[in-house]
């Protein structure tokens, strides 16, 4: 499938505040220059400072780049594999994986998000899974295609393949991450609800809620980024699709983690706006951030062809990192 005709199957999805958790600065209005805008701060991308005591015995040095194939559900799953240059095999490695949206493929979110030249930077193992069907996708409950359809096993998938990777590679068992675009980012909202014990922390952009029934073990924390001219995953909504709204889905965490703080704006600039809603559970921030007029994009990533406006006011890679650098599993 060429671009153009993935960009076309986009199109035909439609038919079918982290203020206490050191991530985008502290609260707006606070301080001496109470009048200024807020500028993101991202914090220190790289890995994290406190790193684990935790040190894995016997593991074998990896390639940079692989593509593994794990055999789950009858099917044989792909999978893009991007160990950073800093790893060393005795030393626990915080672990991100990525889940591409709709129609698109691992190595196309790769591009768009950049995460895995950014990967040096953050000192993290990135990892692209591979959606299945025809048309690529993954089964996130409301969205999408056959993996829904034929209800494919998604999350024993990923459970699958967490325990191949804790078993060749050394990673941070209380830093393994989730985010995904669009399809992916429903994924992220269901891997929240069903794996809690084994992520971290979530980031979602132009992806909602998926599923009714959401119960996780621990409160997770959640970052979601979405435009408000999205025509793919409507901001709003639709119910003739089945979506939930994104302020509802992050109402749903807000409950869910207990958050009693109010809602305070922690980062302002053009057309992107963030707030966050903290004194949530164990430290689960949630935080919404806006793209007034955006579109179905991914905030300071490559452009998806005829898919409306791409933020460059805000870095949803930067800003994802900082929160989950924020946010490991307590």
């Amino acid at each position: 499938m060429n671009r153009l005709q993935v960009v076309i199957a986009l199109g035909a999805v439609s038919a079918c505040t982290f203020a206490d958790s050191g991530g985008f600065g502290g609260e707006v209005g606070a301080g001496p220059d109470a009048g200024a805008q807020p500028s993101i701060d991202a914090g220190d991308t790289s890995a994290p400072d406190a790193a684990p005591a935790v040190a894995c015995v016997g593991k074998a040095g990896q390639p940079q780049d692989a593509v593994w194939t794990i055999a789950h559900g009858g099917r044989e799953r792909t999978v893009r594999v991007h160990v950073p240059a800093s790893y060393v095999p005795s030393q626990a490695t915080p672990l991100w994986l990525n889940f591409h949206g709709y129609a698109m493929n691992a190595e196309w979110q790769a591009e768009v998000t950049a995460l895995e030249q950014r990967a040096e930077t953050y000192g993290a193992i990135v990892v692209h899974p591979e959606g299945t069907g025809a048309i690529k996708g993954w089964n996130a409950g409301a969205c999408c295609g056959s993996a829904t359809l034929t209800d494919v096993d998604d999350v024993g998938f990923v459970e699958a393949l967490l325990d191949r990777l804790e078993d060749e590679l050394c990673v941070d068992g209380d830093r393994v991450f989730a985010s995904g675009f669009s399809n992916g980012g429903f994924l992220s909202h269901r891997l929240a609800c069903e794996l809690a014990p084994r992520i971290a922390a979530i980031a979602t952009v132009s992806g909602v809620m998926g599923i009714d029934d959401c119960a996780p073990a621990r409160p997770v924390p959640v970052l979601s980024f979405h435009g408000t001219s999205d025509l793919t995953v409507p901001y709003e909504g639709s119910w003739v699709f089945g979506f939930r709204s994104e302020e509802d889905s992050i109402a749903g965490w807000v409950e869910r983690n207990g958050c009693t703080g109010a809602a305070i704006e922690t980062y302002a600039m053009g057309d992107a706006r963030c707030v966050t809603r903290g004194n949530c559970t164990a430290g689960a921030d949630v935080g919404l951030c806006t793209i007034d007029g955006g579109g179905h994009q991914w905030p300071g990533g490559e452009a998806i062809p005829a898919s409306g406006k791409v933020s460059h006011d805000l870095d949803a890679s930067d800003a994802i990192w900082a929160f989950f650098a924020a946010h490991p599993r307590p």
